[in-house]
């Protein structure tokens, strides 16, 4: 298989987090954000959206969306399971990884930070919508993972909420945006020194500048 991803995309690290915690090896395929490589006729082709990641499996077949492309990866290889074993559990980690994906992130990568910019808005004036994207859903997220017991997002090991939060939490400190976040300080503690989160760094992949 081909992880199609870059490694600041936070989308990517989060397929990059669960391929480490399964133990799955992938060939790895950095596209370039900022030089517009996602908007190449060769990446086009893979994914008409221009968005990262992709994974192409060995008979060519072609997967989008990083959530997505968790489950499948966890519906191929069940163990470590990405989610709880209660119905209740499931929905709540599927819910902190929807939070982040599809709540928090859309709103301030790259694309949409780009057209601000198209639209006039000067650089810190869109650092500052970022910022404060983030920390409104951080702050939301910190309510929720309240609720639930640790270490990590829903219990004793790391599910598709963790693999999901700690990449967003670069975005955070690269925006500025900060917050009274305890239990989420204490899961990015966590996985600071697990080794599949630690794999899945951005700073540790071939392509990091």
């Amino acid at each position: 298989m081909i992880l199609h991803g870059y490694y600041r995309s936070t989308a990517s690290w989060r397929l990059r987090i669960v391929l480490a915690l399964k133990g799955i090896a992938v060939e790895q395929r950095a596209h370039h954000l900022r030089r517009g490589e996602q908007r190449l006729p060769a990446f086009l082709a893979l994914n008409p959206q221009g968005l990262l990641p992709v994974l192409e499996l060995d008979d060519g077949t072609v997967l989008t969306q990083s959530l997505a492309i968790a489950e499948y990866l966890d519906d191929i290889q069940p163990e470590p399971p990405l989610l709880p074993a209660e119905p209740v559990a499931r929905a709540h980690a599927r819910a902190i990884a929807q939070l982040i994906a599809c709540d928090i992130h859309p709103i301030q990568n790259l694309r949409v930070l780009d057209r601000l910019k198209a639209l006039g808005h000067d650089e810190a004036a869109v650092r500052r919508w970022a910022a404060d994207t983030i920390r409104e859903g951080l702050d939301a997220c910190e309510v929720l993972l309240g609720r639930y017991a640790g270490p990590w997002c829903l219990g004793d090991r790391p599910t598709i909420a963790d693999a999901t939060l700690v990449p967003q939490l670069a975005n955070a400190r690269r925006f500025g945006a900060e917050g009274d976040w305890p239990r989420i300080a204490a899961i990015a503690a966590l996985a600071a020194t697990h080794p599949a989160f630690l794999a899945a760094d951005a700073g540790a992949q071939p392509d990091a500048e």
